[in-house]
């Protein structure tokens, strides 16, 4: 278990008057355990959960495909195993609430994650109980990084970083995009991640594209490549995005880069406890206007658990930024209207007096090269 996080969740229970926490999501199972069930995010009904009381005592449930794994794991803490083909998992996860004594207590859990049959069925078994809301509490936790948590989004940083510039180094005029992702994913395992996830190889004409994977497609001279991939180790994850030309930049692109570093340095510099998100992102949005680029709707996002977390740094909401919180930052323009698409993302931490670049491996001040 992670003691840290758990003396963290405590009085926030306390707070919230809940007697017990039940995390069911591959993401809150993971922050609070410290590791990943390995099938538990490819499988929704292989169910695993921590059940934390206020008094810190903790619980598991695990599926009896994976009950070596999360034994290993728990440094003795008390494992209850369905079997999935012969039991119903909540109808155990109940036994197990009854067992800790919570059959008429508060209990909050992950509406957003748990299926309505689980829940309705979950009720069911503990009449006595009530179930509330307990999905906003943890995803508030999650914002403030523990010092163990920083230096794992550091590391994870660097190697997605260094990944993308090797592979890129690797690559030149007649390689295809395939070429590029076998050496980012050749790259991530080699510098230590345990899996990626969303990897964006998109160039030339493809550039434009948001979310692409990488095709056939050849590089040709003065493509444009625009690269991404997320590092992960135990559930945590790390997106770095790099831009780079082959072998000669196409017209008007250095001018537009150029104008995205500025971004990311006017970001970066305003980047502070207390900061006002949207303030940030109607900076950025109006550096990014002088050029008559089409805006984006955030400029920055909470990282950590999932690709994206509170809080964003964009149009709709407005937070103060506080110290620990760990974002991912993308001066972007998808569409340029020349042909081509950039991407600046850095991971960026939120310290005492302002900010720290957690993916410095690349100098990013003029655009990468290829070839």
């Amino acid at each position: 278990m992670r003691e840290e996080i758990i003396r963290r969740l405590m009085p926030a229970m306390i707070e919230r008057g809940l007697d017990a926490v039940v995390c069911l999501s591959p993401e809150n199972f993971a922050y609070l355990a410290g590791f990943v069930v390995p099938s538990q995010s490819l499988m929704r009904w292989r169910h695993a959960a921590v059940v934390v009381a206020v008094d810190g005592s903790c619980r598991f449930l695990a599926v009896d495909m994976e009950e070596s794994t999360v034994k290993n794991s728990v440094d003795g803490e008390p494992v209850r195993v369905w079997g999935e083909f012969t039991d119903n998992p909540m109808q155990v996860l109940a036994g197990l609430l009854k067992e800790m004594g919570l059959g008429s207590a508060t209990i909050g859990t992950e509406m957003d994650y748990l299926p309505a049959c689980d829940y309705e069925t979950l009720t069911r078994a503990v009449p006595g109980a009530r179930f509330v809301p307990a999905e906003g509490h943890l995803a508030r936790l999650r914002q403030i990084k523990s010092a163990d948590e920083i230096e794992l989004m550091r590391r994870l940083s660097r190697i997605a970083d260094e990944s993308i510039s090797n592979a890129l180094d690797g690559v030149g005029v007649g390689s295809t995009e395939m070429d590029i992702a076998a050496g980012l994913t050749r790259n991530i395992y080699s510098l230590g991640a345990h899996d990626y996830k969303l990897m964006i190889v998109a160039t030339g004409p493809r550039s434009v594209f948001p979310n692409v994977g990488p095709t056939m497609r050849r590089l040709e001279r003065q493509d444009i490549c625009r690269v991404e991939i997320f590092s992960v180790i135990n559930g945590y994850h790390a997106g770095v995005c790099r831009t780079a030309y082959v072998e000669s930049p196409p017209a008007r692109s250095e001018e537009i880069w150029q104008n995205l570093v500025e971004c990311k340095y006017k970001v970066l510099d305003m980047i502070k406890p207390g900061a006002s998100s949207k303030e940030i992102y109607e900076a950025f949005i109006g550096h990014l206007g002088k050029l008559g680029l089409p805006p984006i709707q955030f400029i920055g996002h909470g990282i950590g658990l999932h690709l994206h977390e509170e809080p964003y740094l964009g149009m709709y909401s407005d937070v103060p930024l506080e110290a620990g919180m760990v974002l991912g930052i993308e001066p972007l323009v998808y569409d340029t209207g020349h042909g081509f698409g950039m991407q600046n993302k850095d991971i960026v931490l939120v310290t005492e007096t302002g900010s720290e670049l957690l993916s410095d491996i690349s100098d990013t001040d003029a655009l990468l090269k290829v070839g």
